[in-house]
């Protein structure tokens, strides 16, 4: 460790008295950009673990035919809530969370720009999870239309339908306001001599991301609030006996939709461009085609969004537009693959925890994307529209995607949080095991769907039945080990397997890694030396830190 690095850390020390209020008021009245993020973290675990026992209860009505569990009505409930809690409550904030917690350490700010508005985007998010769990309980039960809410049933629905749509009024108001925020740390909080093309590649797709999110919020939010009036107003936006459209909703919440799906996979691509070169022990590959292929993704990801409406009737024209437009984002994606390889190759590979989640996405985003690719096809789309092989799609791309990049940043900046290490070899376990139970849980729905299964439904076929036994014994495996993941982070917390030094991983060379671990309250409150700047990005940049 050099002198000036040491001088920090005794700097840094000398700061954690400092945290401010203790008890039930630091968590909320939190302004610390870390307690903030600690309590996204949190926050979006509990709505993974919920999710994902809805996620069970469709799996176990499906082990065989015949209706086993649960009325047809509730099955649909389950679906629909289990959609809009993961992707809202559990993969958005989980996000945010990590993006609180780790751009003002990763770019040298003292903290986010506007403290008081990030407490605000955290609190509303508790309300609007409120609700939808309420909305089970209110006669006609929830939301039963699917997660994308498309009318006419959701304008026929019960008062679930109405906390539904204020719920969703609530997240998105957070994210809108999490986004502004990251946009203007990043924009203007920068340390001396971090220019936008030496931030970390975390920071530009949060940065992107955050974009995304100010476009596209407030159009999901016109398209639920015309569902209101829809339903309470005596409007006609998209009912059909009225003049209205109903295809109209979907055109509006694709528009949405499509951007959604990459604000939930930008960040993922930011870090496993952390991850792979520190264990990689060399500098990311590209790095500048990296920030061109994030940023392309972004503007393309506006113009492909009926490709979610093929089977709606599109004229001919509309429809090889968007299939030429969608198979042109694979490009990108696939610039973003090749430097991820490349990073790797030949490079002083270890495979600690993170490493195995950051191999396991790229190689299980790969085939999603493949997936993906297939269904930017309009004529094969149209046979495979509403199957389960949309859902094995999608379930690559967000759970093998994002998921698993959230689990291999926990791993990656867990000592760094706790200042303790996490046992290695129980994170492993997890990784193997949720490796393996994924792929039992998710592959064979390509199959069912390339037989015709319809998704959503209670029952099926008999010729449905093996492998839908299969996948839902995978499912239930796959959650279990989740308890394998959360048993690994509480007993770091509580102490670990011993302290971790402010370097846990000896490739790690952006800024997070230059304070003490755990971060202290108040980190950056002085602008990192210019001189320190310039010392991570060469090691990044020139792998030449070898102390």
């Amino acid at each position: 460790m050099t002198a000036s690095t040491e001088t920090l850390h005794l700097q840094h020390a000398d700061h954690q008295a400092h945290s401010g209020t203790h008890g039930w008021r630091r968590w909320l009245y939190a302004t610390n950009h870390k307690d903030i993020g600690t309590l996204y973290l949190w926050f979006s675990f509990s709505m993974f673990m919920l999710g994902g026992t809805m996620a069970l209860g469709i799996r176990a009505e499906l082990f065989q035919p015949g209706l086993q569990f649960w009325h047809p009505e509730f099955f649909n409930q389950l679906t629909t809530l289990h959609g809009i809690i993961m992707v809202f409550g559990a993969i958005m904030p989980a996000f945010t969370g990590l993006a609180n917690w780790m751009l003002p350490l990763m770019i040298g700010a003292p903290d986010m720009a506007f403290a008081r508005m990030n407490n605000w985007s955290f609190w509303l998010l508790p309300p609007a999870a409120a609700l939808l769990v309420i909305s089970l309980f209110v006669p006609g039960g929830a939301a039963a239309g699917g997660w994308t809410l498309y009318p006419p049933l959701s304008i026929q629905a019960g008062m679930g339908m109405d906390l539904a749509i204020f719920a969703i009024h609530l997240l998105g108001l957070s994210s809108i306001m999490g986004s502004i925020n990251i946009v203007t740390t990043v924009l203007n909080m920068r340390a001396p001599g971090m220019t936008m093309l030496k931030m970390p590649m975390f920071a530009w797709t949060s940065l992107v991301t955050a974009y995304l999110l100010i476009a596209v919020a407030p159009v999901l939010a016109g398209a639920v609030t015309m569902l209101l009036t829809d339903r309470h107003f005596g409007t006609h936006f998209f009912k059909a006996a009225g003049g209205g459209d109903p295809v109209l909703f979907q055109h509006i919440f694709w528009f949405f939709g499509h951007p959604e799906v990459y604000i939930m996979a930008l960040p993922a691509f930011g870090i496993v461009s952390q991850i792979l070169p520190t264990f990689a022990r060399k500098p990311l590959f590209g790095y500048v085609s990296m920030v061109y292929a994030v940023c392309s993704i972004a503007i393309l990801s506006f113009m492909v969004w009926a490709h979610h409406m093929f089977a709606v009737g599109l004229p001919a024209t509309a429809q090889l537009f968007f299939m030429f437009m969608t198979m042109l984002i694979a490009v990108p994606t696939g610039v973003k693959v090749f430097n991820w390889i490349a990073t790797m190759w030949q490079g002083e590979m270890s495979f600690e925890t993170p490493m195995l989640f950051a191999i396991g996405f790229v190689c299980l985003f790969t085939v999603g994307g493949f997936s993906g690719l297939v269904l930017s096809i309009a004529p094969i789309d149209i046979q495979m529209t509403d199957t389960y092989y949309v859902v094995a799609h999608f379930h690559y791309v967000l759970v093998a995607g994002a998921l698993f990049s959230l689990f291999g940043a926990t791993y990656y900046w867990l000592p760094k949080w706790t200042g303790h290490m996490y046992n290695e070899k129980l994170g492993k376990l997890h990784f193997w095991w949720s490796m393996v139970w994924f792929n039992v849980t998710f592959f064979p729905m390509h199959f069912l769907g390339l037989a015709g299964m319809p998704r959503r439904i209670p029952d099926y076929p008999l010729q449905f039945t093996d492998f839908n036994s299969v996948a839902s014994v995978g499912a239930f495996c796959f959650g279990l080990g989740q308890l394998l993941f959360l048993y690994n982070v509480i007993s770091t917390i509580r102490g670990g397997v011993g302290k971790a030094p402010a370097r846990p991983w000896e490739g790690g060379h952006t800024l997070e890694w230059e304070v003490a671990s755990p971060a202290p309250h108040h980190t950056w409150e002085t602008p990192p030396d210019e001189a320190l700047v310039k010392k991570g990005l060469r090691a990044q940049l020139l792998d030449q830190d070898h102390e």
